[in-house]
C-alpha cells in the first residue's frame, strides 16, 4: 500500500499547533493508515484551521460541492475532520491528531491501534509534551481548596457544568487503549466528560451518553472520589470538555510521572497545604497522591514543586489536614485567554507559520 497519502497528513498535522511528530519507525504512518482510507488522508490533509463551506473548500482545491459536503459529512461523523452547524450550513475544518482525531476513535478503537498509540506515545508523540503552552491544564477538585479562597470561573469544574446547557459522557479512549494491549487500570472508564453551550449537542453522537447536568455533576463527583485528576484543555475559555486522568494510563501525565517531563501537563494556581496540628500520619494521602509531591515524617510533607494542585490529595484525609491555598502570583502563569491565543503562542513556541494553515 503506497503511504504517499499518509506522509501528506501526517506532515499537514505536525504543521498545526498541537502536533503530530515524525518518528524513525514510521508508526505515525501506520496508525494514519489505520484510521483513514488514502482518500480521506489526501482531503484532509488539504483542510484548514479556519472551517469553511463545501463551497468554499470546492474553490480552493476543485472538486464539486455536492460531492465534497457529502464525503466531508461523512468524514466528520468518522471523527476525522471537524465540523459545525452555522447559519450557513455546515463548515468543515481540519482537526489536530490530539486532542482531536484520536480522542473520537472510542467508539472504534481496537487492539491494533492501541498497540500502535502505545508505541507511538513512547516514540514521538511524547515530545510534543515538553512544549509550551501545555495541551492541558489542571483544575483542582473544588471541595480541596480551602475556605474562602478565590477560585476563577476557568479554575472550576463546577462553574464549567453550571453554564453549560448540553453535557455527556464517555469512554476515556486512554483507559481503554491501555486494557486493550492488557493493562487495565483499576480506575472507572466511563467518566470522560463533554459540555456545549448548544442544547441538546450531544444527542446523536452514539458513543456519547447524554446527560442532565445533576448527572453531569455526579459524573464529576464519581470521578474525584476515585482519585482521578481532573484537566481540561488549556486556555480560560471555549473548554469543551473534562478529561478525569491518571498517571497509570493518561497520554499527558504518564508523560510527567513515566517519562519525567516535568512540565508535561500545565499545574493548576493551587498548591496542597497541611495543617501539622491535625495531620494524624495515617499516610492515606500518600496512595491518593499520583505525582509522589507528599511524604511522610510524622506528618504530612509535601513538595510544592512536585504538586500540580489537583487537591485529590485532600479528598483522602478523614482529619482534613490537607487543603488547597493559591500559590504566589509570581509563581503562577496565567493560561492563555482562548484557543486562538494558545494556538498563536503554541506555534510561536514550535516554530510554526500559523497563517498557513488558518
Amino acid at each position: 500500500m503506497s503511504m504517499e497519502a499518509y506522509r501528506k497528513l501526517a506532515l499537514h498535522l505536525d504543521a498545526l499547533p498541537n502536533g503530530f511528530p515524525p518518528t524513525e519507525s514510521g508508526v505515525e504512518l501506520r496508525i494514519l493508515a489505520h484510521i483513514f482510507s488514502p482518500e480521506d488522508a489526501e482531503l484532509a490533509a488539504q483542510l484548514r484551521l479556519t472551517q469553511e463551506t463545501p463551497a468554499q473548500v470546492a474553490e480552493r482545491i476543485g472538486g464539486d460541492p455536492r460531492e465534497l459536503r457529502t464525503r466531508l459529512k461523512d468524514m466528520a461523523l468518522r471523527g476525522l475532520i471537524n465540523v459545525e452547524v452555522t447559519e450557513h450550513g455546515l463548515v468543515f475544518g481540519a482537526l489536530p491528531f490530539v486532542v482531536g482525531i484520536y480522542e473520537y476513535q472510542v467508539g472504534s478503537i481496537d487492539r491494533e491501534l492501541a498497540q500502535l498509540m502505545e508505541g507511538y506515545f513512547k516514540e514521538g508523540y511524547a515530545r510534543e509534551l515538553a512544549i509550551q503552552p501545555q495541551i492541558h491544564r489542571v483544575i483542582p477538585v473544588g471541595e480541596s481548596v480551602e475556605a474562602g479562597i478565590e477560585i476563577r470561573p476557568y479554575e472550576s469544574a463546577a462553574e464549567m457544568l453550571s453554564q453549560a446547557k448540553a453535557w455527556g459522557v464517555l469512554d476515556c479512549i486512554c483507559r481503554k487503549g491501555k486494557a486493550l494491549i492488557g493493562e487495565p487500570c483499576p480506575h472507572p472508564i466511563d467518566v470522560c466528560m463533554a459540555f456545549s453551550e448548544k442544547p441538546n449537542y450531544f444527542d446523536q453522537i452514539p458513543y456519547i451518553r447524554t446527560l442532565t447536568l445533576e448527572e453531569a455533576r455526579a459524573v464529576l463527583h464519581r470521578a474525584s472520589e476515585a482519585g482521578l485528576v481532573h484537566s481540561v484543555s488549556n486556555s480560560q475559555q471555549g473548554v469543551t470538555y473534562i478529561c478525569n486522568c491518571c498517571t497509570c494510563s493518561c497520554g499527558i501525565l504518564r508523560g510527567l510521572a513515566e517519562l519525567g517531563i516535568a512540565n508535561a501537563v500545565a499545574r493548576s494556581a493551587f498548591v496542597a497545604r497541611v495543617a501539622e496540628d491535625d495531620c494524624v500520619g495515617c499516610d492515606l494521602c500518600l496512595d491518593r497522591c499520583q505525582f509522589k509531591a507528599l511524604s511522610l515524617d510524622g506528618v504530612v510533607h509535601i513538595d510544592a514543586g512536585r504538586c500540580v494542585g489537583c487537591g485529590v490529595c485532600a479528598l483522602a484525609c478523614p482529619e482534613g489536614a490537607l487543603q488547597l491555598v493559591r500559590r504566589d502570583e509570581a509563581d503562577v502563569l496565567a493560561p492563555p485567554q482562548d484557543e486562538a491565543e494558545w494556538r498563536r503562542q503554541r506555534a510561536k513556541a514550535r516554530g510554526l507559520d500559523l497563517e498557513a494553515v488558518l
